[in-house]
Order: C-alpha cells, then sequence, then structure tokens
C-alpha cells in the first residue's frame, strides 16, 4: 500500500473512531437515570409550612406528597401532591422547592419528594421522562413535626465552617438531633459561592445526611456566601421565610429574629468589584426590624433572640453598620441575646449602657447549645472535643 493511500485509510479509521466514540458518550448521556442527586432538606418551617428542597440531576417537574403519621402505610391511599409551581405554571428545572401551606401546628407529617423528567417542550406537547422519588416502601418515609408545642426546646448553632465537613461532622454529633427542635447555620459555611457542587460537597450535603431531610435549618447568610459568581443563587438552595433572607419565627417561648449582616467591608471596596449594594440593604433590615419589634409576637415572646453572622461591634465597616443601625432598635425593644459569629474566636460580651443585651460571638470550631425554658435559657458552648467552653445563662 503506498504512503498516500495508508494515509487516507488511518485517517477514515480515526474519523470513524472518533464518530463512533461521540456517539457512545451521547447515547450514554441519553440513558443516564433522572436521579434525586441532592437533598431533600428542610427550610423556612413555620408553625403552619415549611420549604422542602430538593436538587435533580436533569431538568424535570416536582411535587411533594404529603401524609399524616398516623399509622397507616403510605401506599395505603392517594395521598395529596403540592407542586413546585409559579403563577399557574409547574416550575421546570434541576432545583426544586415546594413550600407547604396550612399545616397543622404541633403536628408530625411523612413526605416523599418526586420529580419527572422533562424530555422536550414543544408547542404544547410536552414529553416527559422517567420518575425519581425518595423511598417508602422498603425504607420509612421522611417525616417533619412543625412547631407550635408550648414548654422547652433545644437548639444548635454552627458557624464558620469553611467546608470543613470534618468539623461539622465532629460539632454535630455532640448533639442529640432526634431531640432538638433546630438547627442555625450562622453564616460562612463556604468559602465563597462559586457553583452548586460547592455549597453541597462543601457542606450541605453532610448537613443533610446528619439531620437536614427530618430536622430544619435555619441559616442566617455570612459575607462569605455574598462573594462569587454563584452568591445571587442562594435563596433558591436556602429560601428564608416570607421571600426574604432577613426574618422571623417562634418556638416555644422564644421569637428569633434572623438577620443578614451582608459584607464586612465598604461597598466601594476592591474586593466586590462594583457588586455589593450592603448598606442600602441593611438600611431596609432596619425599616423592617422597627416594625417586628413592635408585633404581638415578638412583645408577648418571653425570649428574644436575635441571630446574625456580624456581631455589633466597633472595627470593621459591617461591625459598625450593625452597631449604628440596628443596636439601638434592639436596645428598646429587651432583647435577651444576640448570636453571632464571624470572628472564628470565642467571646462573650456582656450587656452594658451602649449594648443593653450581651453578645456571643462563637467560634469557628465551637458549637451553641441552647435549652429555652420557663425557668431560663442556657447558652453553653462547646468545642469539637465536646469540652464545655463557655455558658451564659438568662434566668
Amino acid at each position: 500500500m503506498k504512503t498516500t493511500q495508508l494515509q487516507k485509510y488511518l485517517s477514515s479509521i480515526g474519523i470513524t473512531f472518533c464518530l463512533l466514540f461521540l456517539v457512545s458518550v451521547f447515547r450514554g448521556n441519553a440513558q443516564e437515570q433522572i436521579k434525586i442527586s441532592h437533598g431533600p432538606y428542610l427550610q423556612a418551617m413555620t408553625d403552619s409550612g415549611v420549604s422542602i428542597v430538593w436538587i435533580t440531576n436533569k431538568p424535570a417537574t416536582a411535587w411533594v406528597e404529603l401524609a399524616p403519621d398516623d399509622g397507616s402505610h403510605f401506599y395505603q391511599s392517594e395521598r395529596p401532591k403540592f407542586f413546585s409551581a409559579s403563577n399557574g405554571l409547574k416550575n421546570v428545572g434541576t432545583v426544586h422547592q415546594v413550600h407547604l401551606k396550612n399545616l397543622l401546628p404541633d403536628t408530625r407529617y411523612r413526605y416523599r419528594v418526586y420529580s419527572q423528567e422533562v424530555l422536550k417542550h414543544e408547542f404544547v406537547y410536552v414529553h416527559y421522562g422517567n420518575v425519581a422519588a425518595t423511598a417508602v416502601y422498603r425504607k420509612k418515609p421522611l417525616t417533619f413535626t412543625t412547631p407550635g408545642k408550648p414548654g422547652p426546646f433545644e437548639f444548635a448553632v454552627v458557624n464558620d465552617i469553611h467546608e470543613r465537613n470534618d468539623v461539622l461532622k465532629q460539632l454535630l454529633s455532640q448533639v442529640d438531633l432526634t431531640k432538638t427542635g433546630f438547627v442555625v447555620f450562622n453564616g460562612d459555611m463556604i468559602n465563597a459561592s462559586r457553583s452548586e457542587a460547592q455549597v453541597f460537597a462543601g457542606f450541605m450535603d453532610t448537613a443533610t445526611a446528619l439531620f437536614a431531610s427530618e430536622t430544619p435549618m435555619y441559616y442566617a447568610r455570612g459575607n462569605h456566601e455574598t462573594r462569587g459568581p454563584f452568591a445571587a443563587e442562594f435563596p433558591r438552595y436556602f429560601p428564608g421565610i416570607g421571600g426574604h433572607l432577613y426574618y422571623t419565627f417562634t418556638r416555644g417561648n422564644a421569637c428569633f429574629i434572623i438577620l443578614d449582616g451582608g459584607e464586612d467591608k465598604p461597598d466601594s471596596d476592591i474586593e466586590y468589584s462594583g457588586i455589593t449594594d450592603m448598606d442600602n440593604y441593611r438600611t431596609e433590615q432596619a425599616e423592617w426590624l422597627a416594625r417586628v419589634v413592635e408585633t404581638d409576637a415578638f412583645k408577648e415572646s418571653k425570649y428574644k433572640i436575635v441571630i446574625c453572622h456580624i456581631p455589633p461591634a466597633d472595627g470593621w465597616h459591617g461591625n459598625q453598620e450593625i452597631k449604628k443601625k440596628w443596636a439601638p432598635i434592639l436596645n428598646k425593644a429587651g432583647v435577651t441575646v444576640f448570636i453571632a459569629a464571624h470572628e472564628h474566636r470565642h467571646r462573650i460580651q456582656r450587656s452594658s449602657d451602649a449594648m443593653k443585651f450581651p453578645v456571643i460571638v462563637n467560634s469557628n470550631n465551637n458549637l451553641i447549645r441552647a435549652g429555652i425554658s420557663e425557668k431560663g435559657a442556657c447558652f453553653r458552648i462547646f468545642d469539637t472535643a465536646g469540652k464545655l467552653v463557655d455558658e451564659l445563662i438568662v434566668p
């Protein structure tokens, strides 16, 4: 065979091999089954509602089936379906968020999440694929219990994990999650917001495996969650109550206020590249806060607990903004405690004339275990080894 003929022959073999390889890749992708890749986990729980969030590997519609915890098998009867929908249309995507409303307080529910793949939408015709769902046949359905019960309860706070799953596991291993009302992530769970994969690999897959499918989680956004190209996507994965990342909720005889401290440097700082508007955002929260502390729910609560990643203090711009804009309102409102983070060290700032409430600044390596009862509120701080570091008791 001549050289030119040999070259043509080898070239044709190479092209054929490449085509066969590409076909096999596309076929493999096409044959990949839809699955729930992350979650589900609970968000924004109140006495009468909760948001359930999960992720699929392919675009799909989504819904939740809900059943009472009455001892019946999940398959005993048709369970009501609650869809992820907006403005009368079912949402199609990979991030699924279903908000359940009109739930009964202090009630245990069982649930199952579903997603059906959408292969194609042509004119008025929708081509559907397979369905992925959580198991209820050989495995117990997932459950949650709405708050609304008077009496004592416990909760836990961690912060500044910065994608250290081992530390998150060490800290939460000290908590009996079956007896814990909820867990608070008080910011900076990641280093910077770059992608969905980073959020789940960094901490959220661990949280889901440990507790978040059945124990609610509240998230006070930290300054590191505001950085990076994925930062604007935060509410899709961690919806607040009422459509904001600052909100309030009640539990037992306590009222909680979650505030979003934003960034810690001026908006003009070179690190933000002109993408932040935090000063106005904190002013917006101050106006909202002034209204919240006048509500009956807040005034009638025995304990008033504020949670925010950045503490009110002298120092950097973010601290000073919080001290200037929010502390005067909280000083007049009879706040029990302000739980903060951010500094990567532990300290308790006692109440004074300037700040009429104590501030717990929790370390990045510590856990707050809090117990609230009629007798008092107790906030105990433990390190990764389970050693008691400090405590604050409010009689």
